[in-house]
């Protein structure tokens, strides 16, 4: 039985592009560059690279990038775009769960809750992160967006997302946070590349700062800072706030 992100991304590709949340992939790798110093000589591993977005847009300006994803269909777009462009991008179909990579990546980019923290299990989403941990080299970066645990307890979730879309982008109904679990339920209903209409039971963990340090500190990451996340213009004067939906780490081994 597949998981309501695999159902997801099944034939989502073009939609997925159009989504509000797309739109800031310019002003998010000016973050990236500045992060590595504009240094074109290192890899980069991007992590549910979905469409290609960020990884297209950093091998634009010149940065050798390797973008894997679990889903064919967002592979497939990201692949017809980056070739369009004559770009080498080295994308690959992988299980972020079962990453095999060791001490092979100067900087992991894993934005957009690109795997973590989608998956239905805690140590899913740890996994997710170990795997990153391990492909990265020594005083290598990690750069990853996840869902703000702060903000559910201040905000409603489905008012944030009621606002946040546009017409023929994705919707979400039926949400409820769990305290115990600090994950949401909801109902996602979409139109796909063919016109289908799906309607899917999602899930999503929310966390907060602690958290995340406490499970990078174990992995080992030398120093971890916690922004907020504000789509096409994360920076570090952005403290993170309960008025955040998003976090952005920034974590360096």
């Amino acid at each position: 039985m597949k998981q309501w992100y695999e159902e997801l991304f099944e034939n989502y590709s073009k939609t997925y592009d159009s989504e509000e949340f797309t739109k800031g992939t310019v002003g998010e790798c000016d973050f990236i560059e500045k992060e590595i110093n504009y240094d074109k000589t290192i890899n980069i591993l991007d992590i549910g690279c979905g469409t290609g977005r960020h990884s297209i847009e950093l091998s634009k300006r010149g940065y050798f990038v390797t973008g894997i994803d679990l889903s064919e269909s967002q592979l497939r777009r990201a692949k017809q775009k980056a070739s369009s462009e004559s770009l080498k991008i080295d994308f690959k179909k992988h299980d972020a769960r079962t990453l095999h990579y060791s001490n092979a990546f100067d900087l992991i980019i894993m934005l957009c809750e690109g795997g973590f923290p989608l998956m239905e299990t805690d140590e899913m989403n740890f996994q997710i992160l170990q795997n990153a941990a391990n492909a990265l080299k020594t005083n290598g970066k990690l750069i990853f967006t996840t869902l703000n645990g702060l903000f559910p307890l201040f905000h409603s979730v489905k008012d944030f997302l009621a606002a946040a879309t546009k017409e023929r982008n994705a919707t979400y109904k039926d949400n409820t946070f769990d305290l115990m679990t600090f994950r949401d339920h909801n109902t996602t209903e979409l139109v796909d590349d063919s016109g289908n209409r799906k309607s899917l039971n999602c899930n999503e963990r929310y966390y907060v700062p602690p958290e995340i340090t406490w499970l990078l500190k174990s992995l080992d990451f030398k120093t971890i800072d916690i922004l907020g996340a504000k789509i096409g213009v994360f920076s570090r004067n952005d403290s993170l706030s309960t008025e955040d939906f998003e976090m952005l780490v920034v974590a360096e081994k």
